[in-house]
């Protein structure tokens, strides 16, 4: 019985959290920290990231208890505790109140904008799970809801490393369009694994509204947001930066074509550390943020200068 309540808290999804770490890592860059700082950031970090992962246990206990009536229509997820066990209310809610504590508790630690946005997480697991809202049921909203949760990862990687500054919100909005796209490519995976519209949709409501042609073509619109936002914060802030776009659009193709594979571990982003070009290829493109981060090339100012055109500068 034990071992069931611990399942739905889904443990091996906090691999997931790391999305905290690039927010962390950004603030302490553009605020021009010491690393002689970097100890006492480092053990902030850990907080933030301890508290992250709670309140996605959290989010998570509510999800399988929710989606039990639908989960047993999907050939893998009908196996999960809550459609297969009796599970008992009172405890899995005991269980969701005992993650949410432990979270905002860590994140109070860290400080009060962390703690806020870490609420706003535990926030969005209520918007997306729980009717009468439960956007889970909405096509396109499910979507954007969903993956507004990696925007609200970056905030508290950020906060936890300095509230005296807001994240620039050009970053933020191509962190949200990028999981959005993640998002958008799962349910695309996934629809073409259950390979029957209406078995998928007494899965998942929202699947009744969409097809193969409209995930793919909205992960695709999500992509182009996401690379369009990120390269206005990169021309913006570091102009060598602007040499890493192509990689990104390179890394967005690559997900998409593991969304064909049978079995895609796109369905499953927990599971994405086994596909090992996929590895190879983001330990590549971090590398290379970082060689251009700290990169001077004189030569790209020329893209900066107005005067080339004949506008005032």
């Amino acid at each position: 019985m034990l071992k069931n309540y611990l399942k739905i808290a889904r443990f091996d999804h906090w691999i997931k959290q790391l999305f905290v770490l690039p927010g962390a890592w950004l603030a302490f860059v553009m605020c021009h920290m010491s690393y002689s700082e970097l100890p006492d950031r480092l053990l902030t970090a850990l907080l933030a990231l301890l508290a992250t992962c709670a309140a996605a246990s959290a989010n998570y206990c509510i999800n399988e208890w929710l989606d039990a009536e639908f989960d047993k229509f999907h050939p893998v997820k009908k196996h999960r505790p809550c459609v297969t066990d009796n599970l008992k209310p009172a405890l899995v809610i005991a269980e969701y109140l005992l993650f949410t504590a432990v979270a905002l508790a860590l994140s109070w630690l860290v400080s009060l904008p962390t703690l806020l946005a870490v609420a706003l997480l535990l926030f969005m697991g209520l918007v997306y799970n729980v009717r009468p809202v439960r956007t889970k049921d909405l096509p396109y909203v499910d979507v954007l809801s969903e993956s507004l949760n990696n925007a609200i990862r970056l905030v508290i990687g950020w906060f936890c490393i300095t509230s005296a500054f807001m994240p620039p919100v050009s970053v933020v909005f191509g962190y949200w369009m990028g999981g959005a796209f993640l998002m958008a490519a799962k349910r695309f995976a996934e629809y073409r694994m259950i390979g029957d519209p209406a078995q998928a949709g007494l899965y998942r409501k929202s699947f009744k509204r969409y097809s193969e042609m409209s995930l793919l073509l909205s992960a695709t619109f999500y992509a182009l947001l996401s690379v369009f936002f990120t390269g206005v914060f990169l021309v913006k802030y570091k102009i060598e930066l602007l040499l890493w776009i192509p990689f990104l659009c390179g890394m967005f193709c690559y997900y998409l074509a593991l969304c064909y594979k049978p079995d895609s571990a796109a369905q499953k982003p927990e599971k994405l550390f086994r596909e090992k070009g996929l590895m190879l290829y983001t330990f590549l493109i971090i590398v290379l943020l970082v060689v251009l981060y700290y990169a001077k090339i004189p030569a790209l100012d020329v893209f900066l200068r107005l005067d080339l055109v004949g506008l005032p500068q």
